[in-house]
């Protein structure tokens, strides 16, 4: 049954002056909090994490690439109009979309929406703009409308691919609470160094901290790392609400996953490091995607309340045959498929056994994860942090936490 959980029992108090506004000079150099198997709290510098880590272990990355999907536009009468990308509808697929070399469809934020009354916006320039953003002509079209969000219809001029467009006229889309516009060095630092795919409009801030040097010491440890792709959607931001997390909506994320991923899950024997919350909530999400496989002959998107809303009689092992299975018979490499899934206290992990993470916002659904997988430890850490000077939200510093119960806590 879907649990009865009210959101302000995770709050806290977060001061301004505690809201990492800018990222360190040095990616690796911001403090890691280390939560152990047995529930000692300690602090660490990031670069020190491979010698923390679990020796037989498998560490798993989201490869997703934040795109710069903050557009700005103006209307004749000089209302200016920002409109935020949050995913492609037509082309729905991704790749497709930024192939497209005239026009597009995304679903998108509006921002002073009720400034625009259904003509077409030409591309805000400002003074200093590129003539390359001049040459394009960008234009954006309402094709329906729903309060604050709607689907955009895009037209430019020049053959240069959607993504190509993005790079031009857009911004990077960084968190609201820094309460800044987007400057030069959120171009290299709000994306990881393992980013891939393009596709998300926040990143994966856990892997922020990563360099070089510290996952080739990981793998020098002998650790396997792999990844999954996650794209992060405008529902990251959205705060909590309502009082009850029953009434909260989940947006839809969509993932893929490998199928040497689900081999190596399905041999198991070895720990599963999970780094960031986006690729706890794909590794969770194979259960219940694996049970549609058995179930329904193929895999659906995993529903926010499908860990909660049934007794599950497949084990773990089943569903990711079952997964494999799918693949196998289809000629197919990886997963693809999406998840709405939420993780509260109460919720069954079957295959992450560690995440690193950042401190995320009181009364925030992650908050509840981060919770759920401390079995309920979650003040004691925050406090510890609090008390000790890290640096909080998506420019802040980090953690390595074991989850409870599954050592012995």
């Amino acid at each position: 049954m879907i649990p009865d959980i009210r959101i302000e029992e995770f709050n806290y108090d977060l001061p301004d002056s505690r809201i990492a506004k800018y990222p360190l000079s040095e990616r690796d150099s911001s403090y890691l909090l280390h939560y152990d198997e047995e529930g000692n709290i300690s602090r660490h510098i990031f670069r020190e994490i491979p010698d923390l880590l679990p020796e037989n272990s498998l560490m798993i990355f989201n490869d997703t690439k934040v795109v710069p999907a903050r557009l700005h536009f103006v209307r004749d009468t000089g209302a200016r109009i920002e409109i935020f990308c949050l995913e492609p509808t037509d082309p729905s697929e991704y790749n497709l979309s930024f192939a497209a070399t005239s026009g597009c469809e995304w679903k998108c934020v509006i921002g002073n929406a009720r400034k625009w009354k259904n003509d077409t916006l030409s591309l805000y320039l400002p003074e200093n703009a590129p003539a390359e953003a001049s040459a394009l002509c960008l234009k954006a079209e309402p094709v329906s409308r729903d309060g604050q969000t709607g689907v955009v219809r895009f037209r430019w001029e020049g053959g240069v691919p959607f993504s190509r467009v993005l790079e031009i006229c857009g911004t990077i889309p960084i968190p609201p609470y820094l309460n800044r516009e987007s400057e030069t060095i959120d171009i290299e630092r709000y994306q990881t160094l393992y980013a891939r795919f393009r596709g998300s409009v926040a990143a994966p801030t856990a892997g922020l901290h990563f360099t070089e040097n510290v996952l080739s010491a990981i793998r020098g440890r002998g650790i396997d790392t792999d990844t999954v792709c996650l794209h992060v959607g405008a529902g990251t931001f959205l705060p909590v609400k309502e009082s009850e997390i029953a009434r909260h909506p989940m947006h839809r994320e969509p993932f893929a996953v490998s199928i040497d991923l689900l081999r190596k899950l399905r041999d198991g024997g070895r720990k599963v490091i999970a780094v960031g919350t986006t690729s706890v909530r794909t590794l969770e999400s194979l259960f219940y995607a694996g049970v549609s496989c058995i179930e329904n002959g193929h895999p659906h998107d995993v529903e926010q309340w499908s860990p909660y809303d049934r007794e599950y009689t497949h084990s773990t092992e089943e569903a990711i045959d079952a997964l494999i299975q799918y693949l196998e018979s289809h000629g197919l490499d990886e997963l693809k498929t999406g998840t709405r899934i939420i993780i509260v206290p109460g919720f069954r992990f079957r295959f992450t056994d560690y995440l690193v993470t950042n401190f995320h916002q009181p009364e925030s659904t992650l908050i509840l994860l981060v919770s759920a997988f401390l079995g309920g430890d979650w003040r004691r850490v925050y406090d510890y942090a609090l008390a000790n000077d890290f640096r909080f939200l998506s420019y802040g510093d980090s953690s390595l936490l074991a989850r409870a119960g599954r050592f012995g806590k």
